[in-house]
């Protein structure tokens, strides 16, 4: 044990991390304003429990759980409850979202600590997780405490953290865990805990040896829990990966961790666990690298969730003179933006800022040349060429049978293709026409 770990194909991008890398985490502004959406992760939407007129204090529900998956949401802020419509998000959909203007004072609600954490059970840590409204932040979203919660039939005996953090550009969970190891690893340890599990692993790519180093000392005396170094490699952070690369197992088609009895928990998250289980927090503020050439000082914030892109982009300087495109996240899976007034939600790991030298345009792209390429890299081993030329053509039904929701969207098919082609997007297309 202790050697790289990886898995099968990927592809090798620049990485453009050290923009960020070295920078610590700094604490964002109070925002003015800020728009939570209800519906932050995957599942049903919360629902409001305030109204236009309402004081709210920081750390208050402002929208309940409505059913097993879905997550609450808190207001990260003190002050008014000024409007309940719908707003843009940085996924491109118009989503319900409860605005609140600050009264500047930060109030918080009383937050329930529990200094003998290690000793509560396992039902009361999931409770407290899903009242904290955790969700994965690592894109996903998904509820924590549904994550928590497999069917009896399935049988848990291992946790992964997700340290890898494989986009480029993006160095959050990095400085997550160069700044603060002994939190993540208590965060790890809830999770085990409420598991019933007894091994746990941390993975971390090879780029990143300061946060191998610190997480190696923060699980110094822990016999169960493991730091595995990572190949650096795209997408080495997608769950399938992972687990193929520090347990072995093969994630079957259509399958999930779980049914090779595996848990992945983003670092972020960990961290989320431990202070909702320790001092009773919910998620309201996480950390975002706000990075590229395309903005003038690059920076790692803790920001409030709701708190507009703009306002965070402002606090590092604004955009610099030619920057041309803005993602919401990284450069691989992330989603481009057509204006910075969507709000910084739960999942949101990065806020990318491309110069015109950095950025190339699919707007030019041509037929498939049967290259192979893209077959070549997918880490799922599906047929990325045949999927965008089905979708291309409107042959959505057809696409299904080439294992079409295998897809998780990483990009690396499109990275490689030397036609250009918009190969996630015919993807996603064709996902939308048709059902799982």
């Amino acid at each position: 044990m202790g050697k790289t770990a990886t898995f099968e194909r990927g592809i090798h991008p620049r990485y453009h991390k050290d923009l960020t890398a070295g920078k610590s985490i700094a604490k964002a502004k109070l925002p003015q304003r800020i728009v939570v959406p209800v519906s932050q992760h995957i599942g049903a939407p919360a629902k409001p429990e305030v109204g236009i007129g309402d004081e709210v204090k920081r750390g208050q529900v402002i929208g309940s759980a409505t059913g097993f998956v879905c997550s609450p949401v808190h207001s990260s802020i003190s002050g008014k409850v000024t409007a309940i419509a719908d707003f843009p998000t940085a996924a491109g959909k118009m989503v319900q979202s409860i605005v609140i203007e600050s009264d500047g004072k930060d109030e918080a609600v009383d937050f329930k600590e529990n200094p003998d954490y290690m000793n509560l059970g396992a039902d009361d840590i999931k409770a407290i997780i899903k009242d904290a409204g955790i969700v994965g932040m690592g894109g996903a979203a998904f509820p924590t405490n549904v994550k928590l919660s497999p069917p009896k039939e399935k049988t848990i005996d291992t946790v992964i953290i997700n340290g890898a953090e494989c986009e480029p550009y993006l160095t959050a969970d990095h400085r997550l865990m160069v700044e603060r190891p002994k939190e993540v690893v208590e965060g790890l340890k809830i999770i085990m805990k409420s598991l019933g599990v007894n091994e746990g692993h941390i993975g971390i790519e090879e780029n990143k040896p300061d946060a191998i180093e610190a997480m190696k000392s923060a699980v110094a005396g822990e016999s169960n829990i493991e730091v595995r170094p990572l190949e650096i490699k795209y997408p080495q952070g997608a769950e399938k990966m992972l687990i193929k690369a520090i347990k072995g197992r093969e994630v079957p088609i259509k399958g999930l961790p779980m049914d090779v009895g595996v848990v992945v928990q983003n670092v972020g998250t960990a961290l989320a666990v431990y202070e909702a289980v320790r001092y009773g927090k919910p998620l309201i503020e996480r950390v975002v690298t706000i990075t590229g050439t395309g903005i003038k000082e690059p920076a790692n914030m803790m920001v409030r969730i709701g708190t507009l892109m703009s306002d965070v982009v402002e606090q590092c300087g604004g955009l610099v003179e030619g920057a041309v495109k803005v993602i919401s996240g990284g450069p691989m899976m992330g989603f481009a933006q057509w204006t910075l007034d969507v709000p910084v939600v739960k999942g949101t790991s990065g806020i990318l800022v491309l110069a015109e030298d950095e950025y190339v345009s699919s707007d030019d792209y041509s037929a498939c040349i049967r290259c192979g390429s893209c077959i070549d890299v997918c880490p799922m081993g599906l047929n990325p060429s045949m999927l965008s030329i089905l979708s291309e053509k409107g042959f959505f039904e057809e696409a299904k049978e080439y294992n079409l929701f295998d897809c998780f969207e990483c990009g690396s098919c499109a990275y490689v293709c030397p036609a250009k082609r918009p190969m996630v997007q015919f993807i996603r297309l064709a996902k939308s026409q048709v059902k799982p």
